[in-house]
């Protein structure tokens, strides 16, 4: 993203007849487009926070080019192109346009956009920063002439004007204010948190209507972990064994900057945030995401006592030879990344004793990163070395149930079992298309 800043060159400059007429006290030429330059990068920042590249540019394509499938549970949609391109992007937005879009859901024709894209959370970016991020988007982003592609969504499903209705039930405008009572760090992470970063769009559950259940710390449900297009994003509360109650702050810091730490490494979408977005934060915003993250009370969880670690009864089955399928299938596939003892080699090898992925009573992103793997995190421009590799053409479902089975009950982790038909309706529908 970096490399998409452009200088904004002669068309920022006034006039030499101008320049000379110029008050005492008025900025140059240079000065002005030196501010504009400035917004432009704190613009290109912001989007960072927002992670607008993972869902904006699908693989192999052009920068925010769009034409990312996304599935929703009517049918998919595809990512639309926000380059300032003026015939298939949005060159021709005002910035009143860019902020109806960015906070309200309505693009510059008056269509509704479908939800997907986090307006609920953006609603809360305050209006220097929608400021900025149009100056970015005009002016830091290179324009690419690619027409959008339409839903595969059937009508009258596809139809968007009901959208207005969901809208006034479900969207609450006007940006984030701080909370009285909290200190500056405390509400410099809520507004992260809550608006570009965004993160109740995956880690919170959906009501009836396809709402998130809560948009901020005052609903029970904000951050508790949720099922989303096969993966469980986790629960990010203070609860003891599938949140982040036994994370430090630098543990969480640590994982924002790397996608890894001593509990667990980052799979799935996750990966895609780490990777565009959270690593690029600086400490003071780092900092401050997980400062108020880490206020959160503790949430959903397995209802099982806080965890301990027992290597016992897990090493007795992992005598050789192995004692049940699970184990047989772990000692042959997962022992030599994962170890005897189920601590990985953290952080390049992530731990499965004590890892709250393991611990969550939803089993969908465990059997997902079997099946499919995931992709490489990329820390300043270094793949790790180390990334899931996926099974699904070596095991078959029973195998993958036997052996994610063994791990969930291991090393005292006391987790439910997976069964063979959980691991085929997400083999089905994650290979689908493949």
């Amino acid at each position: 993203m970096k490399n998409m800043l452009k200088g904004l060159g002669a068309a920022l400059c006034v006039a030499l007849p101008l320049l000379a007429q110029a008050p005492a006290g008025a900025a140059t030429p240079a000065a002005a487009g030196a501010a504009d330059q400035a917004l432009v990068q704190r613009g290109a920042y912001l989007a960072q926070l927002g992670d607008c590249a993972a869902c904006h540019t699908a693989p192999k394509g052009k920068p925010f080019a769009g034409g990312l499938p996304m599935n929703t549970p009517m049918g998919r949609i595809y990512v639309t192109n926000i380059t300032p391109d003026a015939q298939t992007g949005i060159g021709g937005y005002t910035e009143a346009d860019f902020a109806r879009a960015l906070r309200e859901g309505v693009a510059k024709d008056g269509h509704n956009l479908y939800p997907a894209m986090p307006y609920p959370s953006y609603a809360k970016v305050n209006d220097g920063d929608v400021k900025a991020l149009y100056a970015f988007f005009m002016h830091g982003v290179a324009p690419v002439q690619q027409a959008n592609r339409e839903s595969d969504i059937k009508w009258p499903l596809n139809m968007r004007w009901p959208l207005m209705f969901w809208n006034m039930a479900f969207l609450e405008k006007g940006p984030y204010r701080d909370k009285p009572g909290k200190d500056v760090a405390w509400n410099r992470g809520a507004y992260l948190v809550q608006g570009l970063g965004h993160c109740g769009s995956c880690h919170t559950p959906r009501g009836v209507g396809f709402q998130e259940s809560a948009l901020d710390e005052s609903g029970s449900a904000f951050l508790s972990g949720a099922l989303l297009d096969g993966w469980f994003a986790s629960n990010l509360t203070g609860e003891h064994n599938t949140g982040l109650g036994r994370w430090s702050d630098e543990d969480l810091r640590t994982f924002l900057k790397t996608g890894a730490n001593r509990h667990a490494s980052a799979f799935g979408a996750m990966t895609s945030v780490i990777n565009n977005s959270t690593q690029a934060l600086n400490d003071q915003d780092v900092a401050a995401v997980s400062k108020y993250l880490k206020s959160l009370p503790p949430v959903g969880g397995n209802g099982a006592p806080a965890y301990a670690y027992d290597p016992q009864a897990t090493k007795v089955s992992l005598d050789r030879p192995a004692n049940d399928a699970g184990a047989r299938v772990y000692t042959a596939y997962c022992m030599h990344c994962h170890g005897v003892d189920g601590r990985g080699f953290a952080p390049m090898l992530a731990p499965l004793a004590g890892n709250p992925n393991v611990l969550a009573k939803d089993a969908s992103s465990l059997i997902n990163v079997t099946l499919n793997g995931t992709g490489d995190l990329v820390i300043n421009g270094v793949p790790s070395p180390f990334p899931m590799p996926g099974f699904a053409a070596v095991l078959d479902d029973k195998q993958i149930a036997d052996v994610l089975s063994f791990v969930r009950a291991g090393w005292n982790n006391g987790a439910p079992a997976v069964a063979a038909a959980e691991v085929a309706k997400l083999r089905q529908s994650t290979q689908a298309g493949r």
